[in-house]
């Protein structure tokens, strides 16, 4: 280990996602320093109230303390929304630093300006975490499956929908389901981004501009939600072996990509119908591989951090 190189980070966002991607870096230091060959710090951690259970120093209000800090390598942004985030990553990669984040509405509306910015100062813009938390699909698209043409993606990309069609299927109505994921934190208290298909938009979104070279933005998707689906409609797609999931699709065919978000009856023969509850997962196509599908949690603190982690040793191998 080069014990003289010490790899500094800073975490816009200490909430679920923020908190478990510092979790992870202070349990699994021992591996993590292992696997990069040097040390790592966590320096510095932007949070609009004071964190009493941090250093008094460690928490800032302003950005400009990570910012204008030459030494912090690592940006790892854990805010959300598009603003200020998109603006925050933007700056810190024209400072020279490499960025990490788990934020789909960010960079599904502003992709090209980011990549541009990254590529133009010759720093890294990793997100393997917005799409599916914990589950590497990103970096098997980006890298074992590169020689592949991809023909189609299918995605059950957001688990909120997931788990209440799941408890409609066994019976509840929509309005009991949302209560009920909202009970076990599945569901926000405004549910409007899962229920209606936006976040899951953003993840198709990234997915096709990776997989099809295409940029498509989100609000060029058709995106129908889940709050028009009945118990009248479940039982009638059971009868016929199926079942309705959310789904995230994208197929090329005869040079043409068609694209969208919205509820659709699947065969139980299909990989994608054994999917439940809050589980995510990425059922694809391409014309080497032949068909994969990539399965886990795709939400929480651990999960997510688990792959903005993946990103963070992935560039710090690199320093």
């Amino acid at each position: 280990m080069n014990k003289e190189k010490v790899v500094k980070i800073a975490i816009l966002g200490m909430g679920t996602v923020g908190g478990g991607t510092y979790k992870i870096l202070k349990d699994n230091r021992n591996i993590i320093e292992n696997r990069i060959c040097k040390k790592i710090d966590v320096v510095k951690a932007l949070n609009r109230s004071p964190r009493p259970e941090y250093a008094e120093d460690f928490i800032t209000d302003n950005i400009d303390d990570i910012l204008d800090n030459e030494e912090i390598d690592i940006v790892v942004e854990c805010l959300g929304g598009i603003e200020p985030a998109t603006t925050y990553m933007i700056k810190a990669l024209e400072r020279g630093k490499h960025v990490v984040t788990a934020n789909k509405a960010a960079v599904a509306a502003n992709y090209k300006k980011l990549m541009e910015t990254s590529d133009k100062h010759g720093v890294k813009l990793l997100f393997e975490a917005a799409v599916a938390g914990g589950i590497p699909v990103l970096t098997a698209i980006n890298n074992p499956l590169q020689a592949n043409n991809f023909i189609e993606i299918m995605g059950i990309l957001n688990g909120t929908t997931n788990y209440i069609l799941t408890k409609m299927q066994e019976g509840q109505s929509y309005e009991e389901a949302l209560k009920d994921a909202q009970k076990k934190g599945f569901a926000e208290a405004d549910p409007t981004a899962d229920v209606e298909g936006i976040d899951a938009v953003n993840k198709l979104s990234i997915l096709i501009t990776l997989m099809f070279d295409k940029y498509v933005a989100p609000e060029e998707i058709e995106r129908v939600g889940i709050s028009k689906v009945t118990i009248e409609d479940i039982l009638d797609a059971k009868s016929a072996s199926e079942t309705i999931k959310l789904i995230g699709r994208a197929t090329l065919r005869d040079g043409k990509l068609s694209y969208s978000v919205k509820p659709e009856r699947i065969s139980l023969s299909h990989p994608l119908s054994g999917v439940d509850n809050e589980f995510n997962a990425v059922y694809l196509r391409g014309d080497m591989v032949g068909e994969l599908m990539f399965y886990g949690k795709g939400a929480g603190a651990l999960p997510t951090g688990s792959a903005i982690v993946g990103d963070i040793i992935s560039i710090a191998k690199t320093l």
